[in-house]
């Protein structure tokens, strides 16, 4: 009679965004479910954007942990900064025109905090930083990143795997993480919490 093998813990990303779905896929790790943790993911007064990052990957990781206290939960928050000024998600397209126009010439940072937390408790977070610098747009630019909705559900109104991605002179820092998960920092919290892929 063979002993039997323990059940490996599922692996859980909570968030629905395909661009990190995607991302794990490229690394080879497909998640065991997907559970979007639904919280307020506006920033605290005096909170720097790293720090509101930091706060709002751990505070998604601990709804889905209260859901799904057996496996391991991998939740991750993107900010775009302007200086301290953070850029959220525009919620039309005259805000996402003048978030870009912001962006537009200029260098910002782009911080994606990921929280892993592992069944048992334990929990570790790493905060990726880049600075990401646009050219200067011109309108026909400005139109192709407004273009298709692109701008819709975003950190700082652009995707930079999207049409974004062709007005960037310099990116300094996790190119993964810009795009939504740092996956060389993700992949390390998971190794050093004990998960093993299949």
């Amino acid at each position: 009679m063979h002993p039997s093998v323990p059940e490996r813990p599922p692996l859980i990303l909570a968030s629905s965004s395909p661009r990190r779905l995607d991302l794990l896929a490229q690394a080879g790790i497909a998640p065991d479910a997907v559970d979007p943790a639904d919280i307020d993911e506006g920033p605290l007064k005096g909170e720097t954007p790293r720090q509101t990052a930091g706060r709002l990957a751990e505070a998604k990781a601990a709804v889905v942990v209260a859901r799904r206290p057996d496996g391991f939960v991998v939740a991750a928050d993107t900010i775009v900064a302007l200086g301290r000024r953070v850029l959220g998600k525009p919620a039309t397209a005259d805000e996402a025109r003048a978030m870009l126009a912001l962006l537009s010439g200029r260098n910002h940072r782009v911080f994606t905090a990921v929280a892993v937390a592992a069944p048992g408790g334990r929990r570790a977070l790493r905060i990726a930083e880049a600075r990401v610098t646009f050219k200067r747009f011109a309108a026909a630019d400005m139109a192709a990143m407004m273009a298709g909705d692109q701008w819709r559900g975003v950190a700082g109104a652009y995707r930079i795997q999207g049409r974004a991605g062709a007005f960037v002179t310099q990116i300094v820092g996790s190119y993964t993480g810009v795009v939504g998960l740092p996956l060389y920092e993700t992949l390390n919290l998971l190794a050093g919490l004990g998960y093993v892929a299949p």
